[in-house]
């Protein structure tokens, strides 16, 4: 399995500088957005996980020994990381880096000098359990922000948590979805625009199995089991793939003044949506399942079970892959790949960056 990565690259979290000085221009724009699929160093292609935030990307390697790769914003500084031996999980943060071992969760302090592994939860070999998806460790998870470390009532028998920066989407075992944090965009999925301090169950997706959630800055997604993706929150930049005003209007009126044309007011048969403060069905590609989904600050991208990467939202730093810097409310297909032959099986969003994991496709 290889890794490539595109969007937001301003400290070397795609492609190192010494790589984009060799064959890049003296173009300041191509060194930090990087707008079409780049393949990452080798030490971090074969990866078997990524973990990104806004600066930094976290590789996982799980071929014998377990290691990680930090790549990014102060990466030298945070060289021990490198030493380290006998990691099953890994998930990077601004501040923090948090390992998961056999026997122990470990915190690590990004910001300052020296490492500080407190052992959140101490357990002998044989008696962990089912294994936990970081940020989940047992009776609870970490957070971005103080206190890190949280509990989780056992009843919600979480089995998947993806955090941003103000609101929280749980998957329990059962594949019901609860949400809590900031919900001033909906981006909780209860309908309105209230914040809510515990989980709480989203009605809208009851009695629907899902099988995978995430979150981006002011928005969420999820997947059913059935492979219906479903979207809410914010989509002021097209990151729902619903209608967006702002980015429909912009190129109409340039089109009409370009056309000497008088200016008028709205077309008031076109529905725009600013907010859906409920799970909305989006129809990716037709007749396609997907398999798994990432959400950035304000853009998103899907894998289909045939292998194809879609992405939509806001695209400035290149992070939709599609060669341009130009955001969409529409769906569109990373060509890149297909074009490539290879089949793409996972995908991780950063802040204003994406990395997809690929395989080589079969030729039948």
């Amino acid at each position: 399995m290889r890794w490539f990565g595109f969007g937001f690259n301003a400290f070397g979290q795609i492609v190192a500088e010494e790589k984009l000085k060799k064959g890049a221009s003296s173009d300041d724009v191509r060194e930090v957005k990087v707008a079409s699929p780049t393949e990452l160093a080798s030490c971090c292609s074969e990866s078997h996980k990524i973990s990104a935030s806004w600066s930094r990307r976290a590789s996982l390697h799980l071929d014998g020994v377990g290691c990680v790769c930090l790549a990014g914003f102060g990466a030298e500084r945070c060289a021990f990381v490198n030493q380290i031996r006998g990691c099953t999980d890994a998930c990077v943060a601004e501040s923090r880096l948090i390992l998961a071992f056999p026997d122990r969760i470990e915190s690590w302090d990004l910001q300052g000098e020296e490492k500080t592994p407190p052992r959140i939860s101490e357990r002998k070999p044989g008696r962990l359990g089912p294994p936990l998806n970081l940020p989940l460790v047992p009776g609870g998870y970490f957070a971005a922000k103080p206190p890190f470390h949280r509990l989780l009532a056992p009843q919600l028998a979480a089995k998947r948590l993806s955090l941003s920066a103000e609101h929280a989407v749980l998957l329990t075992a059962a594949g019901a979805v609860y949400t809590w944090g900031i919900g001033s965009h909906g981006q909780l999925g209860h309908g309105g625009l209230t914040s809510e301090e515990e989980p709480r169950v989203v009605e809208a997706l009851w009695g629907m199995p899902m099988s995978c959630v995430a979150t981006g800055g002011w928005h969420s997604a999820c997947i059913s089991d059935g492979g219906d993706l479903y979207v809410w929150g914010w989509n002021e930049s097209g990151q729902l793939g619903l209608p967006s005003r702002g980015l429909r209007k912009a190129p109409r009126q340039q089109y009409r003044q370009q056309a000497g044309e008088t200016p008028r007011g709205e077309d008031h048969d076109e529905v725009f949506l600013s907010i859906q403060a409920f799970p909305a069905l989006l129809d990716v590609a037709p007749s396609c399942e997907i398999r798994t989904v990432g959400c950035g600050s304000r853009h998103t991208a899907a894998v289909t079970t045939t292998g194809h990467l879609y992405t939509w939202g806001w695209g400035e730093y290149g992070q939709l892959g599609n060669r341009t810097l130009t955001s969409t409310d529409e769906p569109q297909r990373v060509a890149f790949f297909q074009q490539q032959q290879l089949r793409v099986v996972d995908v991780v969003c950063g802040a204003w960056n994406t990395f997809a994991a690929v395989v080589k496709e079969e030729v039948t």
